[in-house]
């Protein structure tokens, strides 16, 4: 595979000739830094030089929107025949990893952070319930000969998962350029399924509701009149009615931490359908005194205005109490399922709650 860069300047045609990439792991870092450069969409970074089972480490081992993961081996020294078969070697390794496996490897190669919380910061979407059922090899090299990628061919026509992705290092003085091909465009490629490989089940009870403190909502409002609320837009108002009766929220201030739990006593409604006790009577919450100072704002829009669901607190915390660890389960969706084991074990120990808690006397 070659590349041919030319420079036009006006009537001068300068052709810019390929050059040797000055440090071998440079064009790793790169990847690793703008991932998105290998042309495959968005991809989240699992680990760089990650341990498999045999001692050999993967190069770059990555994950795509759908839950499947990217195995992005370089060619670095190695004779490509040998940096092909490394890459099937990693395959069959990968494609046999739980969903655990892979969520402890994001953790030790990012300083402890939930895999699943970045995940859908980075995506903008929950994790799927099923990860690993499909998987993608992608071999970088500057070329191959010609016996290695009929290789390459074979395999994949058989359904092996495997592409050849081809980086070019340019130099124009002072000006670099990376030219990319592939060897067969990823859009065609075939991907075989895979074993599913699920994340943990969820309960069907505990969800994570995040708290965005503004001039539309506040903590402090929240546990005085016993709500948890969003709006304000229309996925907002959909997150909101995910919650159910009997369900159990826990309230998280995002950069702060958890705050609260409590069981959802009724469903979301307009905030001007929603009512609290004052003096012993009923009264519009907009009636009420709010610290946060525009709940009311796009009131009778049924699109934009702000959702509540009644919620009689178990326990709750001021900021400065806030719960907030390395690993647990946070990230910027309103309402998710609240499924990480460490998560809920970390919050029913500080909250002094067990898995069949009830209401506690005196809970506000």
């Amino acid at each position: 595979m070659r590349f041919g860069l030319w420079r036009l300047d006006g009537e001068a045609i300068e052709q810019v000739h390929a050059s040797v990439i000055p440090l071998e792991d440079r064009l790793e870092d790169i990847i690793e830094q703008r991932v998105e450069i290998l042309g495959l969409g968005r991809l989240l970074v699992i680990g760089r030089q990650v341990a498999t089972r045999t001692g050999k480490r993967i190069d770059l081992l990555a994950m795509d929107d759908k839950g499947d993961l990217h195995i992005i081996e370089l060619k670095k020294d190695r004779t490509p025949r040998d940096v092909v078969a490394q890459a099937l070697e990693y395959g069959n390794w990968a494609q046999a990893l739980s969903f655990e496996e892979i969520r402890d490897r994001y953790a030790s190669h990012h300083d402890g952070e939930d895999f699943s919380s970045d995940f859908a910061t980075y995506f903008g979407a929950d994790l799927p319930d099923a990860v690993n059922t499909g998987h993608h090899l992608v071999v970088v090299s500057t070329g191959l000969d010609l016996s290695t990628e009929q290789i390459v061919e074979y395999v994949r026509g058989y359904g092996v998962p495997i592409n050849v992705l081809f980086f070019q290092y340019l130099r124009d003085g002072d000006r670099e350029y990376l030219a990319r091909s592939w060897l067969e465009d990823p859009i065609d490629a075939v991907v075989p399924t895979g074993r599913t490989k699920k994340q943990e089940q969820w309960n069907g009870r505990d969800f994570f509701v995040a708290v965005g403190e503004d001039e539309h909502r506040n903590w402090d409002d929240m546990i005085r009149y016993g709500f948890v609320s969003a709006g304000h837009g229309e996925k907002y108002r959909k997150a909101m009615a995910n919650l159910f009766e009997g369900a159990r929220a826990w309230a998280y201030i995002p950069g702060t931490g958890y705050v609260g739990v409590g069981r959802v006593v009724t469903p979301a409604v307009r905030i001007s359908d929603f009512t609290v006790q004052v003096d012993g009577r009923d009264v519009p919450i907009l009636e009420a005194r709010l610290s946060a100072t525009n709940m009311g704002e796009d009131a009778d829009n049924p699109e934009l205005s702000e959702y509540l669901a009644r919620v009689k607190w178990i326990a709750v915390r001021s900021r400065g109490e806030a719960l907030r660890e390395k690993g647990m389960f946070a990230n910027q969706n309103v309402v998710a399922k609240l499924r990480q084991t460490f998560t809920l074990q970390r919050l029913s120990e500080v909250f002094a709650l067990d898995d069949t808690a009830r209401d506690r006397p005196g809970a506000p």
